[in-house]
């Protein structure tokens, strides 16, 4: 539903801070609170969050709606990832690839869907809405069917004060990944922002089909992607993942310059391939092993925090720059400059793949890939290790 005032850049921005609340604030409930109960509860936080966006007439309602769908994914998340490693069988590292690649998926059919029940279907402002609140309302009691994998246990105050921090023994490494960690979520919020209106002006069709198309490459080849390469260790997935997110986004400044509607499809899938592969498989399955099991959570939070700052600071710069440059000027900068960053990113991984002698036991994975499933399944801290959330 749109409103005056409201813009795709102010919305992904509130969305984004009331996830990144959520993550820091709840992101551990579950343990204390049981897995179920946290899930159902989100669930039902995110049918209000559109029964929310059916009400509202003006932006501050519409904003709230933001806020709390995005409390409400968070927390989910979190929670659904924490239980999804916990049913996982021994030995296997199936759930965090299950939470990115359904997450992706999931961005990939609200993409698409979303795009052609608002061109084609009826009540375009309510229909949406109305839907994902019987889903949500479904799930909220579906989930109570799932086995508990956490007990109830005392102590849940003292998680909610927000932790962050980098261990000594992973700082080396989180700033060699630091350029890979900006230029991926960069790269999915400039899609989610302005691909959509880029398609329409380079397709030169006003179908709203288009731009949800877009979405789909992006989120759905990164899934793809996820699921394809699972195997392959954190270091090749972080530098093969860098340099695709750098061919798409080459191939789709191109397009851009060039108005050529089938290489900014094809810059859309080459790119997302990239984000999923280089910061799912990559930097965050190699930063998340470098912590001890009362350092986990602290670093997740900020890896996340560094995810949306560089996921929604760029697309609110982007929408206050389109109103005064123009969406194409815009559009060629944003690329040219995730163009950078991504061969940053390459090229921070390339100078430091070889560590110092006394960082190489903070860098198992770069080492030797078989260590992994033994080093994750050895952590007592599995439970805090909830997957990924874009």
């Amino acid at each position: 539903m749109a409103v005056l005032g409201d813009h795709p850049d102010r919305r992904l921005g509130v969305y984004a801070l009331g996830l990144l609340v959520a993550l820091l604030v709840f992101g551990s409930v579950s343990d204390y609170l049981g897995r179920r109960r946290v899930i159902s509860v989100a669930m039902a936080a995110g049918a209000g969050a559109c029964g929310l966006f059916l009400a509202a007439h003006g932006v501050g309602l519409l904003f709230a709606a933001r806020a709390l769908s995005g409390a409400a994914v968070g927390t989910a998340n979190s929670a659904g990832g924490a239980a999804l490693i916990d049913l996982q069988p021994e030995g296997s590292r199936i759930a965090p690839v299950v939470t990115s690649a359904a997450t992706l998926l999931g961005l990939a059919a609200g993409g698409l869907g979303t795009s052609a029940l608002v061109q084609y279907g009826p009540a375009p402002a309510h229909l949406v809405w109305w839907l994902l609140l019987g889903a949500s309302a479904v799930a909220a009691v579906a989930v109570l069917a799932i086995p508990e994998t956490a007990a109830r246990r005392p102590g849940v105050l003292a998680t909610l004060r927000p932790r962050m921090a980098v261990p000594r023994q992973a700082r080396a490494t989180f700033a060699v990944a630091l350029p890979c960690l900006i230029a991926a979520p960069a790269l999915l919020g400039f899609y989610l922002s302005l691909g959509p209106s880029l398609a329409a002006q380079v397709l030169g069709s006003p179908d709203l089909v288009w731009g949800g198309l877009v979405i789909f490459l992006v989120t759905g080849s990164g899934a793809a992607a996820t699921v394809a390469l699972r195997g392959v260790s954190g270091a090749a997935a972080m530098l093969a993942g860098c340099l695709a997110l750098l061919a798409g986004v080459v191939v789709t400044l191109a397009a851009l310059e060039t108005a050529s509607a089938a290489a900014f499809l094809a810059g859309a899938a080459v790119a997302g391939a990239g984000f999923g592969t280089g910061y799912f498989l990559g930097a965050y399955r190699i930063l998340t092993l470098l912590a001890g099991p009362g350092q986990r959570a602290s670093l997740i939070a900020a890896i996340w925090i560094v995810y949306y700052l560089a996921f929604s600071v760029p697309v609110v710069i982007a929408g206050v720059a389109t109103t005064h440059f123009g969406l194409h000027q815009t559009s060629v900068v944003y690329s040219a400059a995730l163009a950078v960053l991504a061969a940053a990113a390459a090229g921070s991984f390339l100078l430091h793949r070889r560590p110092h002698r006394e960082q190489r036991s903070a860098w198992p994975q770069w080492r030797n890939r078989a260590d992994e499933p033994e080093m994750a399944n050895r952590s007592p801290d599995r439970s805090r290790r909830s997957g990924s959330v874009p």
